[in-house]
This record gives structure tokens, sequence and C-alpha cells, in this order.
């Protein structure tokens, strides 16, 4: 037997962590890309060839990397930032109405400035799909996980059905921030004005104040 039988080269250390490197910053240009395009375009818009282009990669490469579109949204909707841009720090403080109250503030503040979240809640309502299926799930999952962090070990008073309270809550919070988008205004209410959304704001924390007040009164 020679001595010099074929060998399969050994990839070094520096190479594998510049080939990771480089798949690693591909996928994040990927990702960039795809919320640009749902931002500018939609979801009419989001397509394979469209996405490589605005990405500046063969197509093939998002295949390789995330499988098919629905690959790239879940990998988008997973990540928190996703939904709300640069995490909100909510301090893990005070009693579970006032761990609430900041998170929602946290929460409006992120959602009027992130176009891509707002593109998404309005197509949740104009043409449900099973890929938006997909992304509500995903989203519910990574935003469920941030609330619970900062609820820490906190609970309502007895009797509050706090689901059904943030949840009508977050409806009307998405609704006038969708509304803003267009008419602007909504029962003699200035969406669009810093004073509007600061009334808003008030009514929403006042709200949540009173359904979880430690002193109300049981139902």
């Amino acid at each position: 037997m020679s001595d010099h039988a074929d060998t399969a080269p050994v990839e070094s250390n520096d190479a594998l962590g510049v080939r990771r490197r480089d798949r690693a910053a591909t996928e994040a240009r990927i990702l960039d890309a795809a919320r640009r395009i749902l931002a500018r375009d939609g979801f009419l818009g989001f397509g394979v060839n469209a996405l490589a282009a605005e990405a500046g990669c063969d197509k093939k490469l998002i295949g390789r990397y995330f499988t098919d579109l629905d690959g790239v949204l879940e990998a988008l909707g997973g990540a928190l930032g996703f939904w709300l841009g640069d995490v909100p720090e909510v301090p893990p403080k005070g009693d579970y109405g006032e761990r609430m109250a900041a998170l929602f503030q946290a929460y409006a503040t992120a959602l009027r400035a992130d176009p891509v979240l707002q593109q998404i809640l309005a197509w949740e309502l104009i043409q449900p799909s099973a890929v938006l299926q997909r992304l509500e799930t995903v989203r519910s999952r990574a935003v469920a996980l941030w609330m619970a962090r900062v609820r820490g070990d906190t609970a309502p008073p007895p009797g509050v059905d706090a689901p059904a309270v943030n949840a009508v809550l977050l409806a009307a919070l998405h609704y006038l921030t969708l509304r803003q988008r267009t008419l602007q205004g909504f029962a003699g209410l200035d969406l669009a004005s810093t004073e509007g959304q600061a009334r808003i704001d008030d009514a929403m924390l006042a709200i949540l104040r009173l359904a979880y007040s430690q002193e109300r009164s049981p139902t």
C-alpha cells in the first residue's frame, strides 16, 4: 500500500471560521433585505428573485440557508427584534400592573416606529394566508417570552382575566396605529400628532392601572 494514499483535505480552523462568518453575513443580508421588501412592497412583492436581488446574492443561497421563503419568514418572526426593532428594555420592577404598563408603553413606541410590523398587521386583516399564520405563531411565541421575562414572578389581582384585558388593549393599539397611517384621526383625536399619541398612551395606562389595581373590588 502506498504511503501517499489520497486523503481529503482538512479545512483549517481559520478557513472554517471565515466560511461561517461569510454565511452569517449572507443570512443577515437576506433577512435585512426581507424586512425592506416587506416594508416597501408588502407580501405581493416578496418573492425569491426579488429577495435575492435586494440582498445582492444568488437565489440558491436562500434555499441553502433557509430552505424557502417560509423559512426566511420564520427566521425573521422568531427574532424578537423583527417585531420590536431595538428590543425595548423594560425594568423588571413593580407589581404586575406596573410592569404591564411599562411593557405596553415600550411596545407602543416600537410599533409606531416600525413600518414592517405595521405592514404585516395590515396584511393579516386584508389577505390572511398560511404564511401569515405561521408568522403569527412565531411572533406570538417571541413576544410571549419577552412579556414573561418582564412579568417575572408577579401576577394579576385575583379575579382579573389578564389575557382578555391585554388582548383588548393590544387590539386597540394595533388598530389606532394602523388608522394613523391612513386617516390619521379617530373619534376626534389627532393620531398623527405627538399630543394625540400621548393622550392614547395616558388612556391606555389609566385602563391598566384600573384593571390591575391591587385594591380593586372583586367582581
